[in-house]
């Protein structure tokens, strides 16, 4: 039988079942945040620290699959504390995912501005999560040029008197092959970001007991498609990562197993025409 993929949809389904059919090499980009370990009891069942990892790695195997040769896999994702230090599922699921066949490419860090002060007694209130890029080969599609930011006021004082070896390739003196030349910021009014995404939690969308700002996606998306690609989460939610794609006039898929926040998810992205991807 031949696997069809259904485009501009949300799924109501186990996402490793509903993964399975879909045609190989279909994905352009993956972005996600599936359920953390012990979290969303009541909503997902909850998944043991022990127990994440053979739990996600049937999952990876399909995104692994339906991912495009030139596509992304981004995985919001975060350990957990358990009797005073953090577990290491995070750690053991990146290694096991490269021996599946993953490239671990990069980490971002997702630094929430608005994050409350905490304190316990080993331990501050955490204000950032991680978001690992994967990838199946070297070669990917990334458009560095539509995530650029402005240069900042550092610019004024730090190119405004200028040293020779400013003016020219600055060789590292460890040999690591990387050299800057600084006069090449010059008059440029934007520059490329760090791999430190500084964004507010969501805090409009009450749909989801954690729903991600729809400005996260939304940056990848612009960093790794083009319009008319296919964007996916497999884990859905409310919708939040089909919104941003479908605003940024890419193709969504999300899949989600509780049907209520499917639902949401429909009513949020509207009536739309759905169409087959063979």
């Amino acid at each position: 039988m031949k696997k069809l993929l259904s485009v501009n949809s949300i799924i109501n389904g186990d996402s490793a079942d509903v993964l399975a059919n879909f045609p190989d090499d279909c994905i352009d980009l993956i972005i996600t945040s599936p359920p953390y370990a012990d979290s969303r009891k009541k909503t997902y069942g909850g998944i043991h620290p022990d127990d994440y990892v053979s739990w996600f790695l049937p999952i990876s195997k399909q995104l692994l699959r339906v991912l495009k040769p030139n596509g992304t896999f981004v995985l919001n994702i975060k350990e957990k504390v358990m009797n005073g230090e953090r577990h290491t599922y995070v750690i053991e699921l990146i290694l096991e995912m490269r021996k599946q066949g993953w490239l671990w490419t990069e980490e971002f860090i997702w630094h929430k501005k608005n994050c409350y002060p905490g304190k316990w007694p080993n331990r501050f209130r955490d204000s950032w999560e991680r978001l690992l890029q994967f990838n199946k080969s070297r070669h990917f599609k990334m458009y560095q040029d539509e995530v650029m930011v402005p240069t900042g006021k550092w610019a004024e004082s730090r190119l405004d008197n200028l040293s020779e070896t400013d003016r020219t390739r600055d060789e590292s003196r460890v040999g690591s092959g990387f050299g800057k030349n600084i006069s090449n910021w010059l008059d440029r009014p934007m520059a490329y970001p760090t791999n430190v995404l500084h964004m507010a939690t969501e805090c409009s969308n009450r749909n989801h007991s954690a729903a991600f700002p729809e400005a996260l996606p939304e940056w990848f998306i612009r960093l790794f498609t083009d319009k008319g690609d296919v964007v996916l989460d497999p884990f859905s939610g409310s919708g939040t990562t089909a919104l941003a794609a479908k605003k940024a006039s890419r193709d969504y898929i999300g899949v989600d197993s509780n049907p209520e926040y499917c639902e949401i998810a429909r009513k949020r992205l509207g009536v739309g025409v759905q169409r087959a991807l063979i």
